[in-house]
């Protein structure tokens, strides 16, 4: 099997300044096509969109390293009909001037303002309705390119009253603006005066619509068990990467590592898991080849049967196939994926030194793919992979004839 075409994945971002000219924080923006996807929908896409691209595909670390991140929301998010994957701790939420302040977007600010989040109100105008929301901000954000600055007075001033806003002058294109900014002290800057946005591409596969719906339903059971989550997730390498990448952004800080996908899951845990299942499922709008997995799904399968003789960890041993044939399909070394992946120094050091256990099932694998002699005895374990990769992979197309290829 050849290396497939790979998809690439993308997202903006633009720096956030400080008065003195520091980058303190970045927007993430929507960088990809919307031609499949409703008018009405498009602003809930595109921040799913985002969220999904930076987190599980890029990893939060490599986007923004340790600043905040300013993420757009749609009336979906702010009211909790769509969940929020992510914690509190890295992100600062803009309400976009197009939701329309009611009662629910009140409550629902409300609750989020109260679990920890930051709010940032994106391009402010007083009598918009917005202004109802002064006391739960963090952040006003006033565009000072195409906004009404004979109320800027006004604005400031009613900002002012409340002293945990930080006023952000955003669209500034020339001196004059960045002037107006320094006349207000307004604390943030942002615009193509200082900084235009950069766009960030990774290859990327999707994981399969099937996984994500199968994963939601399983969730949505009030007594699963750990093991069917962890059974479906391995299932699919690209929904495994993209889980082991979530736990890398919620391992920042923790000492421990992971090891294995159960480990993963454990430490992301079941209720964020689900919310990240369930906007995989909102994202989904294309097909992703299925098939191209089938090489990766076979590694992994294949080290985890060999573990036992090696005296490895399966679970340790499936990873490390995974991240292995993961990263050969993607282009990437063993020591870039092994960067961004919060694994335990066993599973390291066996991805980029071929050490220990781990290395050894790993070096098993690589010579019986390379048709080396003395691994023969490897035909069996080897075809029991493959039949399971391929019943795995091809469960897809039963269910959902559109995927055939």
């Amino acid at each position: 099997m050849g290396i497939p075409v790979m998809d690439a994945v993308h997202v903006g971002r633009q720096p956030i300044f400080d008065a003195s000219g520091a980058v303190v924080a970045y927007e993430l923006l929507f960088r990809g096509r919307m031609d499949d996807v409703a008018s009405g929908r498009q602003d809930t896409y595109a921040t799913s969109t985002v969220m999904i691209n930076a987190f599980t595909e890029f990893g939060i670390a490599e986007v923004a390293g340790n600043r905040p991140c300013f993420i757009n929301l749609t009336r979906e998010f702010v009211t909790g009909r769509l969940p929020l994957p992510f914690g509190p701790e890295q992100v600062v939420l803009e309400v976009l001037e197009t939701v329309t302040v009611d009662d629910e977007v009140i409550e629902g600010i409300t609750s989020l303002a109260e679990a920890g989040y930051r709010i940032a109100l994106d391009d402010f105008v007083w009598g918009s309705g917005h202004e109802q929301l002064l006391g739960l901000a963090s952040y006003v954000k006033l565009d000072l390119l195409d906004g009404d600055l004979s109320r800027l007075d006004e604005i400031v001033a009613a900002c002012r009253q409340f002293a945990g806003i930080q006023l952000v002058a955003e669209r500034l294109e020339t001196d004059v603006q960045i002037a107006i900014a320094d006349k207000y002290g307004m604390e943030l800057r942002q615009g193509y005066a200082l900084s235009r946005p950069q766009v960030l591409t990774a290859p990327s596969l999707s994981p399969s619509r099937l996984r994500r719906l199968e994963l939601v339903a399983a969730l949505m059971s009030p007594d699963v068990q750990l093991e069917k989550i962890t059974s479906i997730i391995v299932s699919d390498p690209a929904l495994a990467m993209r889980v082991l990448r979530v736990s890398n952004s919620v391992a920042a800080g923790v000492v421990s590592r992971i090891s294995s996908v159960r480990q993963a899951v454990m430490l992301v845990g079941l209720t964020r898991i689900r919310r990240w299942a369930t906007l995989m499922v909102v994202d989904d709008v294309a097909e992703a080849p299925e098939e191209q997995l089938l090489t990766a799904l076979t590694q992994a399968r294949l080290c985890e049967n060999l573990a036992a003789r090696f005296g490895a960890d399966p679970g340790a041993a499936f990873v490390a196939g995974l991240v292995t044939g993961m990263g050969r399909l993607m282009g990437f070394t063993s020591e870039q994926m092994v960067e961004h992946l919060p694994l335990t120094a066993d599973v390291s050091d066996a991805l980029t030194h071929g050490t220990g256990r781990l290395g050894q099932v790993l070096n098993a694998v690589r010579a019986y793919e390379a048709g080396e002699p003395g691994s023969e005895d490897l035909a069996v374990p080897a075809l029991d992979a493959m039949r399971w990769s391929t019943r795995t992979l091809t469960a897809a197309h039963r269910f959902n004839p559109k995927r055939r290829r």
